[in-house]
């Protein structure tokens, strides 16, 4: 008896380092250890931190007005990659993960980078399942890429949308409840989905211009907001 008990207790270890190891099957890495906010930084830092990690999960908490990220700082440069996550929003609110960010030094905001826009529910396919262009102060045109939308920004700046057909619906968005994203960013493409189905995507061809690369930031945007974000696993495509 004592055997049989000893081997599920090994079992079990086993499977727990297991689901909270770095490396998972599909080579995809863990990038929050459930427990704290290590690899992770906030910017910019205010009066009083925003970003703090309970029951497991990073939790988001506005406190002032202004936009504040939790910055992945284990990677900040990253080209290629495939982000995983799951959110919720505990209230109404704007959120999102910047991707290929960097200092917007013409300072019009804190970074400038291809935003992956989230919101609650009803806050309308402009932010919730869209793509932002956060471009610094003169330099390029931010088209919208609302949900449901595939952009292509040609080699002029001109922006060209068409219609994704199947899109994520609203209806498909759990609100207030957990809701699991996928960012996939390869070359001058960008896709964005929501519980496993395609919300908006861009092609950016316009050369001299891209953001190459950068870092991954979560995004909390109004005082007293609150948005949870867990299970986030990243594949670095280089």
């Amino acid at each position: 008896m004592k055997t049989i008990q000893s081997l599920i207790l090994i079992f079990l270890i086993i499977g727990e380092s297991g689901l909270r190891g770095k490396e998972t099957n599909d080579s995809y890495t863990s990038i929050f250890d459930g427990k704290s906010l290590k690899g992770w930084r906030e910017a910019p830092k205010g009066k009083a931190l925003a970003w703090s990690v309970e029951d497991g999960v990073i939790r988001g908490e506005g406190k002032e007005n202004r936009q504040v990220y939790l910055i992945y700082s284990g990677d900040e440069s990253l080209s290629d990659f495939e982000l995983k996550f799951s959110y919720r929003l505990l209230t109404k609110g704007n959120t999102g993960v910047e991707t290929r960010a960097r200092l917007d030094k013409t300072g019009k905001r804190d970074f400038e980078g291809y935003h992956a826009d989230l919101g609650h529910v009803g806050i309308g396919d402009q932010i919730l399942g869209a793509w932002d262009f956060h471009f610094g102060k003169g330099t390029r045109k931010e088209f919208p890429c609302p949900r449901g939308a595939s952009l292509t920004i040609d080699e002029n700046g001109k922006g060209h949308h068409a219609k994704i057909e199947n899109a994520v619906a609203v209806a498909e968005i759990k609100e207030g409840g957990w809701n699991s994203c996928q960012i996939v960013a390869k070359g001058n493409h960008f896709q964005f989905f929501i519980n496993g189905k395609l919300s908006s995507e861009f092609t950016d061809k316009l050369k001299g211009q891209q953001l190459k690369e950068g870092f991954i930031g979560l995004q909390l945007h109004d005082r007293g907001m609150i948005v949870e974000f867990k299970d986030l696993f990243l594949k670095n495509g280089q």
